[in-house]
C-alpha cells in the first residue's frame, strides 16, 4: 500500500499529521478499517497509527518514523473550566530493560534513540465518548529545550544508578524531577528480571511527569509563559547544579534567621495573615515574583510542605493530604490509588522551628518516600479500604462523638487517618451504608503523615 506521507521525510509526515487537526478518528479513517480489535489503554495510538500512518504498532526500540528518527505519542487531555487544556496524564515513553540499561550511556541509550524527537498527537478525552469519536486538539513535534534536557539526563543517569544497585524494585516516580519511573503492565504481576537482585522489578517504562506535559501543551498551543518564574537561567547553569543544589543553596543564608529577618532581607512585602504566606515566602526566598509559579516546581509537580517544629523537634501538626472519597477509594488498585500517587512525588520541606515565640527558618529538605515506607502506608490504605467496603466505619458512638475502625497512629509508624473536614456536616456519600449508624455519607476523611515520621524519618535525617 502506498503512504498517502514520505515516511523518509520529516515535514512530509508532520504536514500529514496536522491535518487530524480539528478531527475525530471516526472522519479521518475508512469506516470499513475501523471495525477494530483493539481494546485497552493505547486503543487512541494503535488505531492512528494502524488505520491513518498505515504501519503496525510495535515495541521495536528504535523510533516509530525510523527513516527521520522521530517517535509518535498520543496523549489525552482534559478541559478546564476556563477552557484551557491540561495534561490528562503522565506521557508514557518506552519501557525501561533493566538488563541493558546499565550498560547505555545516555546518547546511546534506547530512551534517547527513541524519544529525541516526538510527534505529539493530543486529543480530547470526553467521558462516555467512543474512542473514535475523541476530538484532536493539537499535532506537532516535540524536542526537549536545552536546560530541561540537561535535568532529564541527570534523571536518566539516577534510574539507570538505582538499577546497577540492584534496586530496580525500589524505582520511585518520586526519585526524579521531570522523567519518571511509572509502573506500566497489565498489573502489578507485570515484573521483569533486574541484572543485580533477584527480586522481580515491577515493570515500567521512562515517562514525563504530568506537570511536565502541561508544559509542553502550553508550548505548543502558544499559551502565554508569563505566569512563571525560572529558578535555572541557563544551560550552563543546569549542567553544573541540579535543581535541588540551587534551592538549597538559596535557602542557606537564610538558616538560623527568623521569619521576620527573612522578610526584611528579602524586601518583599508580604501579608503574613494570607493562607499562600509561607508559599509566598518560598518564592520571595527564592527570588520568584509572587505573582508567579515556580516553573521548575510545576514541570516536576513538586509538593512543597512547611513544617513548624517545637523545641523538642516534633512537628506541631500531622501532615494531611487531599481528602479520599468513600465510593472511589472502594474501586482502586494500590498501583493505580491517588494515595500511592502522592507519595510517589517529590517533596520539599521547609522546617521553621519555634524559639521564644518566634519561627526560625531551620533548613530545607528534598524527599521523596523510601519504598520500605511505601509498603507501610499500603497497609494504612488498604484497611481503610476494607473498612469502607464493609460498611463497618463506625466503631462505638459515645454521646455525640463517633469513634471509626480507621487506622491511627498506633496501627503504624508512617501515616494514619483521621478526619478532614470543615465540620461534622462536611461529608462524601458512602458506597454501602454504615452498618452501626445507618449512616449513607461520612465527614470526609484523609491519610496524614505522622508528625513523629517526619521528626523522624525526614527532619532529623
Amino acid at each position: 500500500m502506498k503512504l498517502p506521507y514520505n515516511p523518509k521525510d520529516k515535514k512530509s509526515v508532520i504536514d500529514y499529521a496536522k491535518l487530524l487537526k480539528g478531527k475525530t478518528l471516526r472522519q479521518i479513517c475508512d469506516p470499513l478499517i475501523l471495525e477494530h480489535n483493539y481494546t485497552g489503554k493505547g486503543n487512541f495510538g494503535q488505531i492512528l497509527e494502524k488505520f491513518y500512518f498505515g504501519y503496525d504498532p510495535n515495541s521495536k526500540s528504535e523510533a516509530d518514523f525510523f527513516e527521520i528518527g522521530m517517535e509518535l505519542k498520543t496523549s489525552p487531555l482534559k478541559q478546564l473550566k476556563n477552557n484551557e487544556y491540561r495534561s490528562k496524564e503522565r506521557l508514557v515513553l518506552n519501557i525501561i530493560n533493566y538488563l541493558e540499561v546499565v550498560n547505555q550511556q545516555f546518547e546511546d541509550s534506547d530512551f534517547w534513540k527513541k524519544n529525541a524527537n516526538i510527534l505529539l498527537i493530543f486529543y480530547l478525552h470526553q467521558a462516555g465518548y467512543d474512542v473514535l469519536d475523541y476530538l484532536i486538539k493539537l499535532v506537532d513535534e516535540w524536542n526537549f529545550p536545552s536546560t530541561d534536557l540537561e535535568i532529564i539526563k541527570k534523571d536518566w543517569e539516577l534510574i539507570k544508578q538505582k538499577i546497577a544497585d540492584g534496586k530496580a524494585h525500589e524505582l520511585s516516580e518520586g526519585d526524579t524531577f521531570y522523567l519518571g519511573a511509572c509502573t506500566k503492565g497489565a498489573n502489578s504481576n507485570s515484573t521483569r528480571k533486574q541484572p543485580f537482585n533477584d527480586i522481580p522489578a515491577k515493570q515500567r517504562a521512562y515517562s514525563l511527569k504530568q506537570g511536565y506535559v502541561n508544559h509542553i501543551i502550553a508550548s505548543i498551543a502558544n499559551e502565554a509563559t508569563g505566569v512563571y518564574g525560572k529558578l535555572i537561567p541557563s544551560v550552563a547553569v543546569a549542567k553544573k547544579q541540579t535543581i535541588e543544589d540551587i534551592v538549597v543553596s538559596k535557602f542557606k543564608p537564610y538558616y538560623g534567621k527568623t521569619v521576620d529577618q527573612i522578610i526584611a532581607i528579602t524586601g518583599v512585602e508580604l501579608n503574613t495573615t494570607a493562607k499562600s504566606f509561607y508559599a509566598n515566602l518560598t518564592k520571595a526566598i527564592l527570588g520568584i515574583e509572587l505573582d508567579k509559579e515556580i516553573e521548575e516546581f510545576e514541570k516536576a509537580e513538586i509538593i512543597v510542605k512547611t513544617v513548624r517544629l517545637k523545641e523538642n523537634n516534633l512537628p506541631k501538626e500531622d501532615i494531611s493530604f487531599p481528602n479520599f472519597k468513600y465510593e472511589e477509594i472502594v474501586n482502586e488498585e494500590w498501583d493505580d490509588s491517588n494515595f500511592k500517587d502522592i507519595l510517589e512525588h517529590k517533596f520539599l520541606f521547609v522546617f521553621f522551628q519555634f524559639e521564644n515565640d518566634q519561627l526560625v527558618l531551620r533548613k530545607v529538605k528534598f524527599w521523596n518516600m523510601p519504598y520500605a515506607d511505601i509498603l507501610e502506608a499500603e497497609k494504612v490504605w488498604a484497611k481503610t479500604k476494607d473498612i469502607v467496603s464493609k460498611g463497618k466505619i463506625v466503631k462505638e458512638v459515645i454521646g455525640t462523638t463517633r469513634y471509626t475502625n480507621f487506622p491511627n497512629k498506633s496501627f503504624n509508624s508512617v501515616s494514619h487517618v483521621r478526619p478532614h473536614a470543615t465540620n461534622a456536616a462536611d461529608t462524601y456519600p458512602l458506597p454501602t451504608k454504615d452498618k452501626l449508624t445507618k449512616a449513607k455519607e461520612y465527614t470526609k476523611h484523609c491519610f496524614w503523615l505522622n508528625n513523629t515520621y517526619v521528626r523522624d524519618e525526614i527532619y532529623l535525617k
